[in-house]
């Protein structure tokens, strides 16, 4: 590690880092808005602006350069002196907000991002409560520039951050700087919307309030959201995710740094595809088969009648006509619950790794961010406990053929999926098992040709962990309450397997690991600095 003086005071650093990403890392505030560690360097909002001591030419005696530098664009060397509390850093700081609030307009009560708008912040630390200027500011006006992103160019400070990450990381540089001096802008070019598969982290770079969420404008004040760490289940690469919520609803996700897989990013699909969460159709109440109709049951009956149904079914076979469909969209620590709840009453059963959606092929971009075709979280999480587990096992399409030929009486398929994922064929398979309990989202022809419907929680509603499609075990917490009526599925599976107190997923990853070493350790991505963004 090297070490260098930050305001008299010795910080280690990484070596090759600029002085700026030092002085972060240090917990120094710094301002800045061009600066990302993602992006290329450019220097150009100058707010960063740091003095440096230099060797004086004719005596080469260390001295305070008379000009300053920018520390992001500075590398870091061992020894090298600089200072941000000085009055000349401090008056360019002064001078360049005044330049960035000339022609700023003064809707801040309204600004979408308020209370995480920097140039908010930067004008209260570094700017000054009256303007000189007397002309009249130049208006620019609101542009629709993509199907998800509004750009509001009269909040704009040109840090370009939002052109560069669409040239340099999604690679298709819809974005630009049209004109030049004081009439420079953002725009794309003419017939090329905004509209690349990683496009809304644009509105997350934006340091300002300039680049906004059509999904999420004027829904809720950020500082009413409470946000909680997940992982999302749009693909297999295991994207960390934050999810911000508020009232019982979640209003947006935003991405988590994660130096392992999404780094700073998230794809389109994980950004928006949480909708399925509170749709309408969902299912909120177990239901039973009597009579030929589906009748509401209760939660507490439900442990009792299954197992009396299963143990009743494998008594004289140990279960061999026995089966459970685990999905790919279940936590690890469900799986392992429903699998071994299974196992326990059925020994000879057959577990089944549900539908495995793939959609077109893998894309790359050009720094590295991959966006799996494999829609589905935790594929290798469940072929790991089948793994384990030993025994007989099945792909879906096995299972359904097996279906087909009568040699289930018994099986408890679980879906999960946010779009409807069993076919004609499978549902007609399916329908022949004498004894079929579905734990499913949604309402469909499979849950109405079942002898018990079990209604799902959301992903945002349980707590576990997924397994990636590189291995990597990543947890998730939990975000919202399940819906009225549904109850979450590590808290059933558990009672159904009749363990003692509430689910805890950390808990269950120790019984696990028992068996399983990769579940010993589960990565956490490591916290970004505070004043870094």
């Amino acid at each position: 590690m090297l070490k260098i003086i930050i305001d008299g005071r010795s910080v280690e650093c990484r070596p090759g880092i600029p002085v700026l990403q030092a002085a972060i890392e240090a917990g120094l505030a710094v301002p800045h808005y061009c600066y990302h560690p993602g992006l290329s360097i450019v220097a150009s909002c100058r707010l960063c602006l740091m003095e440096m001591k230099m060797p004086h030419p004719k005596t080469q005696e260390m001295v305070w350069a008379p000009k300053l530098f920018p520390s992001c664009q500075t590398p870091v060397r061992d020894g090298m002196e600089v200072r941000f509390n000085s009055s000349a850093v401090q008056q360019n700081q002064k001078h360049v907000m005044e330049y960035y609030l000339l022609n700023h307009p003064l809707d801040c009560p309204v600004g979408d991002k308020a209370g995480e708008c920097y140039l908010q912040d930067y004008a209260e630390q570094h700017g000054s409560a009256s303007s000189r200027m007397i002309e009249e500011k130049t208006k620019n006006p609101k542009k629709d520039i993509g199907p998800h992103t509004l750009l509001y160019q009269d909040r704009c400070v040109l840090c370009t951050r939002c052109v560069r990450f669409c040239e340099e990381v999604a690679g298709d540089a819809e974005l630009a700087v049209v004109n030049r001096g004081g009439r420079g802008e953002i725009d794309v070019f003419p017939g090329r919307p905004l509209d690349n598969a990683l496009q809304g982290n644009v509105v997350d770079l934006c340091p300002v309030g300039a680049l906004l969420d059509k999904d999420f404008l004027f829904k809720q004040r950020a500082w009413l959201l409470r946000s909680t760490p997940s992982v999302s289940p749009a693909d297999s690469r295991g994207q960390t995710i934050w999810i911000d919520h508020n009232d019982g609803r979640v209003w947006r996700i935003r991405p988590r740094y994660n130096e392992k897989v999404n780094e700073w990013w998230i794809s389109d699909e994980a950004r928006f595809g949480w909708k399925h969460v509170h749709r309408e159709d969902r299912l909120r109440q177990p239901r039973v088969r009597q009579d030929g109709q589906l009748r509401r049951e209760t939660w507490e009956a439900l442990p009792t009648l299954l197992r009396a149904q299963l143990q009743e079914t494998a008594r004289t076979d140990d279960g061999a006509r026995v089966a459970a469909v685990l999905s790919p969209m279940l936590a690890c620590e469900e799986a392992w619950l429903l699998a071994t709840f299974i196992r326990g009453l059925a020994p000879r059963a057959t577990l089944a790794i549900g539908p495995v959606p793939v959609v077109g092929q893998d894309q790359s971009f050009p720094k590295g961010f991959v966006i799996k075709a494999e829609k589905c979280p935790n594929r290798r999480g469940i072929e790991a406990i089948l793994r384990q587990l030993g025994g007989a096992t099945a792909t879906f399409d096995e299972f359904c053929r097996k279906a087909v030929e009568g040699v289930f009486a018994a099986a408890y398929v679980y879906g999960g999926y946010p779009e409807a994922w069993v076919s004609p064929a499978a549902v007609e398979a399916l329908s022949r098992v004498g004894f079929l309990v579905v734990h499913d989202l949604f309402d469909s022809t499979l849950t109405q040709a079942a002898a018990v419907v079990i209604p799902a929680a959301s992903w945002v509603e349980r707590e576990g962990c997924y397994m990636n499609c590189d291995g990597l075990v990543q947890p998730f917490e939990r975000a919202l309450v399940p819906l009225d009526g549904v109850k979450a599925e590590g808290q059933f599976f558990s009672e159904l397997a009749a363990r003692p107190g509430l689910f805890r997923a950390a808990k269950v990853r120790e019984a696990m690991a028992e068996t399983m070493p990769e579940f010993r350790d589960v990565f956490t991505p490591r916290p970004l600095p505070e004043h870094a963004h």
